[in-house]
């Protein structure tokens, strides 16, 4: 039988996030469908509308959360798989960098994005 080798530490702080940001994605992303795609059909969806959305605290404190819990999970389970298929050394320093700085620079942006929508001042 084939050893199991995973990067995460079983009980360890990364390990529990993924698994805490994995059930909070599978809920809102499930509230995500419900909200836009059964209750208003994707002809319904308009600029309009989002901002109108937007402009709600609730909706839009759940939208940057949401930015920052996928952005979270997306880039440690990557960085995981890249560390489980033999990434070490300088080359793991160099890949956790990169994904660190791309992950800053996108939430960044969405929050940027979000407060443009909600009418919030950009300054």
């Amino acid at each position: 039988m084939a050893e199991r080798y995973s990067s995460f530490k079983p009980g360890g702080t990364l390990w529990l996030l993924q698994r805490v940001t994995a059930a909070f994605l599978i809920v809102v992303l499930a509230f995500h469908f419900f909200l836009l795609h059964f209750v208003n059909h994707a002809s319904d969806i308009t600029f309009a509308g989002s901002q109108y959305r937007m402009q709600d605290l609730g909706y839009y404190s759940l939208m940057v959360l949401f930015l920052i819990t996928a952005t979270f999970h997306g880039v440690n389970g990557v960085y995981n798989a890249l560390v489980n298929q033999g990434l070490s050394g300088t080359q793991k320093t160099v890949v956790k960098w990169v994904l660190i700085v791309a992950s800053l620079l996108l939430i960044v942006q969405g929050i940027r994005t979000a407060n443009a929508l909600a009418g919030i001042p950009l300054y």
